[in-house]
């Protein structure tokens, strides 16, 4: 699998667990809406800027949501 796919399906994991949809994701993040679902479907990947803003509007550390998508990539 993909990098990109990995990330998405990660952030959508963690979106979901914190029961925030994709907008309130965006709003928070100041990003769009279509760019975070096209993120969680593995179509773009994220920028240095988008990531660490969206990891800010997840509470977490941009390099812990990194680290995850790591530790997936080395199942593989």
């Amino acid at each position: 699998m993909k990098s990109e796919q990995i990330f998405g399906q990660i952030l959508r994991t963690i979106r979901k667990k914190q029961k925030m949809s994709q907008e309130n994701l965006a709003f928070r993040s100041n990003l769009d809406r279509t760019y975070i679902s096209m993120l969680e479907r593995g179509v773009h990947q994220p920028t240095l800027n988008s990531l660490l803003a969206i990891a800010s509007a997840l509470s977490m550390k941009a390099s812990e949501l990194v680290k995850l998508v790591e530790n997936e990539i080395e199942k593989e």
